[in-house]
């Protein structure tokens, strides 16, 4: 038997080439997530439980990347949370948040507004006309938790609307002229059809780099399953507007993800599918075939990923994404280097090696924005994180389904820990400086563009001693 050798990152540096680049900043990092999608950023958050829910999801689409909504959750639950994304930023909100008047009192528009972190709401009758409005400064001062809105709202003959063609420039116009904050969309029917906020026109000119849908909405992704409800979860998730679904399985290249595959394609098929996960050519030729339109590569790279460990199987990173990329590129299908990145220089190297983007978990999992517990420990911050194939994760994947035992949990063989990661402060910061990383690691290779990297790029493999040169080393270093 003639065993090949497996490289990862540690194993490899790239060799620097002749560049005509002046600076980083003409390196244009933008590539392909899919054939209809191109990211500005070529960075994913992980669809796992401690890196991606709406908040992370945002933070990662307003830096010109994606987030990937993880799928342990009610399915109402995740629509809710692609739904946040949708809204967290547009021109016009097409769907804003709105109560109808019923019997709703001063404590029940409070408790809906701190749920959907919202700063008003909108009051609208059974058809859907608009007849009021509540914002926080109404309900401030007000002492009488019973008290029924129609007493405080806004009514409809003083609140300022606009026609469901209101452009931007108009919209700035009229919230100017007229100080206020925001701009119901009323069509002549006086039915509610959108919304524009001065806030959110602000994000729009200050975040000139989001990732938008067509609508000027951020995009975001979010996972399904290969078995149970995933047909259904995914129809909601479409009317949500999700832009992107992903397979979520630890072992892709099996014959119940490839009928997962054909079946999600034949009933949705205008939806953006990323398969995976596989580490060969062969897995990622099946997915494809299969009608997987994005690749998600990387069997046990994860830091939190005990996989290789526990069954003895997977490739290193390097050696799977060159095998699954020489296949993909044959079908001109995009593939994503998921797992084993620790610095910015490890994504240069998986991009180089051919994949168009990568997915981060552990150096997101200690951000602001991702859903981890936060802990102190000897005085020092940290946030919970675990992989997806832990006990921890096992347990709370039957909360979700509604198990509420412990049934099973002693026969299920963990193939991921939980642990803390040190707390690093807001998502924006660290992308920011993985993308500086990876400017300057293009600039390194002479590429503009990553297309560039993939041509001009070359690997030395080096040794311990090499690895270890690499590194800062017979110094102290301060920090």
């Amino acid at each position: 038997m003639v065993i090949p050798q497996g490289l990862t990152f540690d194993d490899v540096l790239l060799i620097p080439q002749r560049s005509s680049l002046a600076s980083r900043k003409e390196a244009d990092t933008s590539s392909r997530l899919s054939q209809n999608i191109t990211l500005k950023v070529p960075i994913i958050s992980s669809n796992m439980d401690t890196v991606t829910e709406s908040e992370m999801a945002i933070a990662m689409a307003l830096e010109g990347g994606i987030g990937f909504i993880h799928r342990f959750m009610s399915i109402q639950k995740e629509v809710e949370e692609v739904k946040k994304v949708k809204r967290a930023q547009s021109f016009v909100v097409e769907d804003p948040l709105t109560i109808t008047l019923q019997d709703q009192n001063v404590a029940d528009v409070l408790d809906f507004i701190d749920k959907n972190k919202v700063t008003g709401i909108l009051v609208v009758n059974k058809d859907h006309q608009l007849i009021g409005i509540l914002t926080r400064r109404d309900l401030a001062l007000e002492d009488d938790l019973n008290k029924k809105i129609a007493k405080i709202m806004t009514p409809r003959e003083r609140i300022i609307t606009g026609k469901p063609s209101t452009t931007l420039k108009e919209a700035k116009e009229i919230l100017k002229i007229n100080k206020i904050e925001k701009l119901p969309l009323v069509d002549q029917a006086g039915k509610l059809t959108g919304l524009i906020t001065t806030k959110d026109i602000l994000h729009t000119i200050q975040s000139p780099n989001a990732q938008k849908d067509q609508k000027g909405r951020l995009m975001v992704g979010a996972s399904i399953g290969v078995v149970g409800d995933y047909l259904e979860r995914t129809e909601e998730l479409v009317k949500a507007g999700v832009d992107v679904m992903v397979l979520d399985i630890a072992h892709g290249h099996a014959d119940h993800t490839i009928t997962c595959i054909k079946k999600l394609k034949s009933k949705f098929s205008s939806i953006t599918l990323v398969a995976g996960n596989v580490a060969t050519g062969e897995g990622t030729r099946d997915l494809i075939k299969a009608g997987a339109d994005v690749v998600k590569v990387g069997v046990g790279p994860g830091s939190m990923c005990t996989t290789r460990i526990v069954t003895g199987h997977g490739v290193p990173q390097l050696t799977a994404i060159m095998e699954a990329s020489q296949v993909a590129r044959k079908y001109k299908i995009p593939i994503i280097a998921d797992g084993g990145i620790r610095y910015s220089g490890d994504i240069v190297k998986a991009l180089a090696a051919g994949g168009s983007t990568v997915m981060i978990g552990s150096l997101l999992t200690g951000t602001q924005e991702s859903p981890g517990m936060t802990v102190m420990k000897n005085g020092r911050k940290y946030k919970m994180a675990r992989g997806m194939a832990s006990v921890a994760a096992n347990w709370s994947r039957k909360m979700a389904d509604g198990k509420k035992d412990n049934y099973g949990l002693e026969e299920y063989v963990a193939e991921g820990v939980e642990a803390l990661v040190p707390y690093r402060g807001s998502a924006a910061d660290i992308v920011r400086q993985l993308v500086g990383g990876l400017r300057s690691g293009m600039s390194y290779s002479g590429a503009k563009t990553i297309k560039e990297l993939w041509k001009k790029a070359k690997f030395v493999q080096i040794t311990g001693a090499g690895l270890k040169e690499s590194f800062p080393h017979d110094v102290e270093v301060i920090q």
